[in-house]
């Protein structure tokens, strides 16, 4: 029994530690849909170009903006939450 439990608090103790190394604002590059790269290729503009710097700043914002949106949207989930208490 006692080698169960000090089992169970290790595994614990490493779920929390790796939890933590998780961050909501890490999503994958191709979160909107293709690769920024390929995107700014088939709009005909060469690599290294200013169009091409245009094209991925442009996305970058793109990013941004919906990052942006998601985090606003689970504060006002948070808030209404906090706010409108469902009582069972």
């Amino acid at each position: 029994m006692r080698l169960t439990s000090t089992s169970l608090i290790a595994l614990t103790l490493t779920a929390l530690l790796l939890s933590a190394c998780a961050r909501r604002t890490d999503i994958p590059m191709s979160s909107l849909g293709d690769d920024d790269d390929a995107i700014c290729r088939a709009n005909g503009v060469a690599v290294g170009s200013p169009e091409y710097a245009a094209c991925r700043k442009d996305r970058d914002v793109q990013r941004s903006n919906a990052i942006n949106r998601a985090d606003r949207a689970q504060r006002n989930l948070g808030e209404y939450m906090l706010n409108n208490p469902s009582r069972p």
